[in-house]
């Protein structure tokens, strides 16, 4: 198995249907009919599209990775390739937006990683019926994955040696056609790469989707990337979206990372090329309190210690010799109870503040023998955790012991 840091990345869904202010699969969710939605690309001209602005927020918001769309399942190619006209090239935009972007990305020490869908609307043998999201394929010929892996070859090839290093290959849609010649050239183009488990074999890791409640608080036993974006309705640019609350992601965030996953957070730009005002706002405000971790959701062990923590959902890690108690539901008081511990706190911080937090070893009266009616157990008990102001927030607690 790789070495596999866990990361805060960036997850980028951009294409000419941002023009359209839908959704990235506004081709088959509206129904649209083939020359209305192609003809769009005609005049996809991005004329606000700064590569420099996404990476800094993307920097300045904690997170180490940017995953490019690249192809998405319309077929619409968002870099210069040979293999087919349908590409930002032929618009009067006319440039290289990858490029740019990876350009911006060696520039600010931030990974690129490449997404690239299976199904493809465009390609005249992009249709794969063993595969699924297959509505909008052509379909005026005979089905023919062989050529459908040949032009993906082709494409995978240009992807990973004109762009310099690549971090990931982010493979969408599972074709359900056992081919490991693709991934082993994916290998073979970037020694080192991570790959995700939705191409052609099982790849090196998982990429569990918007599913959080399925997703429990045990470790997880091999490489995940978990992903969502910050709209409920759409991964790509959509004018009148349902945002999630800052609560869920952040959640989301503390409890996929803290079981030592990666965490994808999506933003869609606009047709224009710029992530609008109200995208930005909340990538910033979850950065605000990624920083506030000061690192320590990643590269974390797990902490298996049985600390008795009374009534509250919590994941412990350990790293550089300390303890972080990750409630990421957060509190149901402004105290925290610990029926166990290894020895006393040499101090207790609130990470998302970076205050000291007061504590004492005392009973609690509300834990009680019930035979006797005495309070037996000491508790270390950590209290004045100010929980109503941080209350969108997963609430961090790192305790350095006492050795």
């Amino acid at each position: 198995m790789k070495v596999f840091d866990n990361k805060f990345g960036m997850f980028i869904h951009w294409g000419f249907y941002a023009r359209l202010g839908l959704h990235e699969q506004a081709f088959a969710r509206y129904d649209m009919e083939r020359e209305v939605y192609e003809k769009y690309a005609d005049t996809f001209n991005p004329t606000e599209y700064d590569p420099e602005k996404w990476v800094l927020l993307a920097k300045d918001a904690g997170m180490k990775y940017i995953c490019f769309t690249a192809k998405h399942h319309d077929g619409f190619c968002m870099w210069d390739t040979k293999y087919s006209d349908y590409s930002i090239m032929h618009t009067p935009y006319g440039r290289d937006t990858l490029k740019m972007l990876a350009d911006a990305c060696h520039k600010h020490g931030m990974l690129l990683s490449i997404y690239y869908s299976n199904p493809d609307w465009h390609y005249e043998y992009g249709y794969n019926p063993a595969s699924s999201h297959q509505w909008k394929a052509v379909r005026d010929r005979e089905p023919d994955t062989h050529k459908l892996r040949e032009y993906i070859k082709n494409q995978v090839t240009e992807l990973l040696t004109c762009y310099g290093p690549i971090y990931s290959m982010f493979w969408d849609i599972p074709p359900r056609i056992d081919d490991k010649s693709i991934n082993e050239l994916v290998r073979k183009l970037q020694p080192g790469i991570l790959i995700n488990d939705r191409g052609f074999d099982k790849g090196d890791f998982s990429t569990p989707e918007r599913e959080y409640e399925k997703i429990s608080g045990a470790r997880f036993e091999k490489m995940t990337e978990a992903n969502n974006s910050v709209g409920e309705q759409s991964w790509g640019y959509r004018e009148n979206e349902d945002f999630y609350s800052m609560r869920h992601l952040l959640s989301a965030i503390d409890r996929i990372m803290a079981m030592g996953g990666s965490y994808l957070l999506n933003v869609g730009p606009t047709g224009k090329g710029e992530i609008a005002p109200e995208y930005e706002k909340r990538v910033r405000r979850i950065g605000d309190w990624y920083n506030s971790m000061k690192g320590c959701l990643e590269s974390a062990e797990p902490d298996d210690f049985d600390y008795g923590v009374m009534c509250n959902e919590y994941i412990a890690t350990r790293k550089n010799g300390r303890t972080y108690f990750h409630f990421y539901n957060n509190l149901i008081s402004d105290a925290v109870s610990l029926s166990r511990y290894p020895s006393l706190p040499v101090r207790v911080t609130l990470m998302n503040t970076g205050a000291e937090l007061s504590y004492d070893v005392t009973p609690l009266p509300s834990f009680y023998n019930g035979k006797t009616g005495i309070a037996e157990t000491k508790y270390l008990h950590i209290y004045g955790i100010p929980v109503d102001e941080l209350s969108a927030e997963p609430i961090v607690l790192e305790i350095q012991w006492q050795k």
